[in-house]
């Protein structure tokens, strides 16, 4: 199988990662973090706190405790956003940003939380006169994708960390697309809060994430139960990291991420992105040749290694399945949990077809994937596909 889902989840990691995981699992020498001072539990928290190490290496943090680990980017972005605004707020978002953004903002409009959606301007990408027209005097934050799921677009950081300082505002970025393939700096990029997810291109098991802080900030808990610490408080520690940790953390998850990240820190972020924007822009060059095929977005802005593309008016289910069981590729069709973004390119109905590379796809998964498309393409013209 060729396999071109990866903004979904990576398939293929390295081998150290799936070690890492049945290291911890089958030794019998990692008990319950900070549950304990016998060597089980010593060992299980070294992993962890080793970890965050690692998240503080890659983000550029001021202290590893400004790391929480969560489930996965989702519940990291409904930790900040739930536990960040408060009924009067005003937040500032995108069309361009997933369901992990705007289920949350959408939850709290029954107390009293307002919200605002920056569109595309006409070459599809960003609009970003937009911020200061949707500025209100209550705005308290603004919460963004650094990069689409859906057309790949990166967001320029650096203008909305400006518009968020000009204005005293909170700023939380979606990293799930790109931690791991674009550089982040939460101090030197201005964010305040920044969400991530394992199992995409830092190569980790499924259920592994976190959220990362600048600095600390008085941020309500969505969940409340054993920290491990401070036993007798009705409330949740007020402190980082268990603040936002009730309960027992997925340790072997945990190990395997480190091992993910140590992977990416040693071929390195720019390294690893700039291999799968080469083969994209390999894509790209060759699908937008050929007849009857629409692909979304700017295709001159910086991006990732994601495009997203129709045929006609042929359903984007049934062109990904026409992929995967006749030419065993790999690719997601649908709404790709970002409704804005498919309401602004009028493709609600039919959906888009995504192609997402990992670092190790490779030139031939390229040539593959447009040689299956250019005979879907002939087949469609016929009338036969």
């Amino acid at each position: 199988m060729i396999y071109l889902d990866n903004a979904a989840t990576t398939l293929i990691k390295p081998a150290a990662v799936g070690q890492s995981v049945a290291d911890v699992i089958n030794s019998q020498a990692y008990g319950n973090p900070s549950r304990g001072a016998h060597t089980a539990a010593l060992n299980a928290f070294k992993i962890v706190y080793q970890t965050r190490q690692l998240v503080q290496q890659l983000f550029h943090l001021r202290d590893s405790a400004l790391v929480a680990f969560t489930n996965n980017a989702t519940t990291a972005l409904n930790l900040a956003i739930k536990g960040l605004l408060h009924p009067g707020d005003h937040v500032i978002a995108t069309v361009l940003d997933h369901n992990s953004v705007l289920r949350p903002i959408y939850a709290l409009h029954k107390w009293g939380v307002a919200a605002d959606f920056v569109g595309l301007n006409a070459k599809q990408s960003l609009d970003y006169a937009q911020f200061a027209q949707l500025l209100r005097p209550n705005t308290k934050m603004v919460v963004c994708t650094h990069a689409s799921n859906v057309t790949g677009e990166v967001l320029d950081l650096e203008f909305i960390a400006h518009f968020c300082q000009q204005h005293h505002l909170l700023f939380v970025v979606d990293a799930a697309q790109t931690a791991g393939v674009l550089p982040l700096d939460l101090q030197r990029q201005g964010i305040d809060v920044l969400c991530f997810t394992g199992h995409k291109s830092l190569y980790g098991p499924q259920g592994t994430g976190g959220i990362c802080f600048n600095k600390e900030l008085p941020i309500t808990p969505l969940l409340a139960g054993g920290s491990g610490i401070d036993s007798f408080n009705h409330e949740q520690p007020a402190a980082l990291p268990e603040r936002l940790e009730a309960g027992t953390l997925n340790v072997p998850g945990i190990a395997g991420l480190a091992a993910g990240i140590q992977y990416v820190l040693n071929k390195g972020v720019t390294t690893l992105g700039n291999r799968t924007v080469q083969l994209v822009n390999e894509f790209i060059a060759g699908v937008t040749q050929l007849p009857q095929v629409q692909v979304y977005g700017d295709l001159h802005c910086q991006r990732v290694g994601t495009v997203s593309l129709n045929i006609g008016n042929l359903n984007s289910a049934e062109l990904s399945d026409l992929l995967a069981q006749q030419y065993d590729i790999a690719t997601r069709a649908g709404a790709h949990c970002a409704p804005l973004a498919h309401q602004a390119f009028r493709t609600q109905e039919q959906g888009q077809v995504r192609f997402s590379f990992s670092s190790f796809n490779t030139e031939a998964d390229v040539q593959a994937a447009l040689a299956a498309l250019t005979q879907i393409t002939q087949q469609y013209q016929e009338g036969d596909a």
